[in-house]
């Protein structure tokens, strides 16, 4: 399955995107700024998590403005508007992540992550995958729960390490030696804060939700999935 020129509804999404518009509207493709069928962004990764909060769902064409967009192609702009003309797009399907915490739930394409809020202050929590508990109480800046794209982000950064099938479960600046884990596709992971102030976060969103002691955050695979759009090859 391939995704061209029968999607005509785009929205593109960046700084400094004015010059792209002309060429969009060159193509046959309709500029919107609602219920668009294809998302470009211009940009880096962080701007391609920022869409898919957005737009959740709907396929996304990022191109990369910045040296850091490493989930973004290097395509030159004419280039990749004839390659969505010419059906030279597949959607890939990717997972992702949500957290819940009581009527709150939190979705990530990266990862979901809980930290502690205050700088100063380390956070304590109980952990249980599948219903089994993890050890015993653990004491540091929290807890991420990675997807494999986002395996390259946060995650790496702690662990050193990416996967490709799975959620990962990474344990940030912990007072003692804990072994990440990377764990079935289909597990719950629990997380009960004992020692606060703590906050959970998706991804990049900057709207944290404050935790209590004795919140429970629970972690699964999404529901829904991401659509990314990658150049087929030849």
């Amino acid at each position: 399955m391939t995704i061209g020129a029968e999607m005509k509804r785009v929205l593109v999404m960046g700084r400094d995107v004015d010059h792209i518009l002309p060429m969009v509207r060159e193509r046959g493709f309709q500029v919107v700024r609602k219920d668009p069928e294809i998302v470009i962004t211009w940009g880096g990764d962080g701007l391609l998590l920022r869409s898919e909060h957005a737009w959740p769902g709907v396929p996304k064409l990022p191109l990369r403005n910045s040296r850091h967009g490493i989930k973004c192609a290097p395509h030159e702009i004419p280039e990749a508007l004839d390659g969505l003309l010419d059906g030279r797009f597949a959607p890939t399907s990717h997972l992702k992540v949500e957290a819940v915490v009581g009527d709150v739930t939190r979705t990530g394409l990266n990862d979901v992550i809980v930290h502690n809020a205050a700088p100063t202050s380390a956070v304590r929590y109980r952990i249980w995958i599948d219903g089994v508990e993890l050890g015993h109480e653990l004491v540091g800046d929290g807890v991420v729960v990675a997807t494999p794209f986002g395996s390259t982000a946060y995650y790496r950064t702690i662990t050193r390490g990416s996967f490709r099938e799975g959620l990962g479960l990474a344990f940030n600046n912990s007072t003692e030696h804990v072994d990440h884990v990377v764990l079935p596709e289909s597990a719950e992971i629990r997380i009960r804060v004992t020692r606060g102030p703590a906050a959970l976060y998706a991804d990049n969103q900057t709207d944290g939700h404050d935790l209590d002691v004795d919140d429970e955050v629970t972690v699964r695979r999404s529901p829904d999935r991401a659509v990314v759009l990658t150049e087929l090859p030849g």
